[in-house]
């Protein structure tokens, strides 16, 4: 099986091509440059190192949140219109999941960024998706399996809070980005599980309400509270 895992929540862009359980391409790019500028280009660079064209591609993984609203739009857009022409399966990873996947080890794993968070231990799931503040995570980060680590946009804020916290390992920064083959293990796991879908049905999990709606409930209940 052939899988192009594609990531755009965060700052860094990232694509990877894995064949069965080998990773036969991975590439990141963190140089300030919008992902439609990077992404496209990134993931034709893959398929000619490679030597693959689409039509190799057998499932497609790709970030869906939490993360930044246009870098998810802009992951998912571009899954979903390689994907269309052949009806080829995507996964829509969760963004924690694959930060967690693509740092090896053994212990736990906390995935933070755009303030969502995961603990992966060994790759099994301890908590489900969550947008809320470092300082939620006080209890699990005191109770888990030792050492812990820190990955993602967050990781620094993270590590500062509990780094006091006896386990508590300082990861180094170029480790702490989401790596392409972390989205493409996470795809793979998706598919076994039967949790893959056609690409219409490929959609974000944004944890948060988005800048927009915040402002409009935040009218209303202005609204509301000024009409008491």
């Amino acid at each position: 099986m052939n899988i192009l895992a594609v990531d755009t929540a965060g700052k860094s862009a990232a694509v990877a091509i894995l064949r069965d359980d080998t990773l036969l391409y991975e590439t990141q790019c963190n140089n300030g440059m919008t992902h439609s500028e990077t992404l496209l280009p990134m993931i034709d660079t893959a398929l000619r190192a490679c030597g693959l064209t689409m039509e190799d591609i057998d499932l497609l993984g790709v970030t869906s949140g939490p993360g930044s609203f246009t870098g998810l739009r802009i992951g998912l857009s571009v899954v979903k219109g390689l994907a269309l022409p052949r009806q080829i399966p995507c996964a829509g990873v969760s963004t924690m999941a694959a930060l967690a996947y693509g740092l090896a080890g053994e212990g736990t794993v906390i995935g933070a960024q755009c303030r969502g968070a995961l603990a992966r231990a060994t790759h099994t799931r301890l908590t489900e998706d969550a947008a809320a503040p470092v300082t939620s995570l006080e209890k699990f980060v005191q109770d888990c399996k030792k050492p812990l680590f820190f990955v993602g946009d967050g990781a620094t804020l993270c590590y500062n809070s509990y780094k006091q916290v006896c386990g508590v390992a300082a990861c180094p920064p170029v480790l702490q980005v989401l790596r392409g083959a972390g989205v493409a293990l996470a795809a793979k796991a998706m598919w076994e599980a039967g949790a893959c879908v056609p690409p219409a049905a490929l959609l974000p999990d944004y944890h948060r309400l988005s800048q927009a709606e915040r402002e409009r409930a935040e009218r209303e209940k202005q609204q509301t509270e000024g009409t008491k």
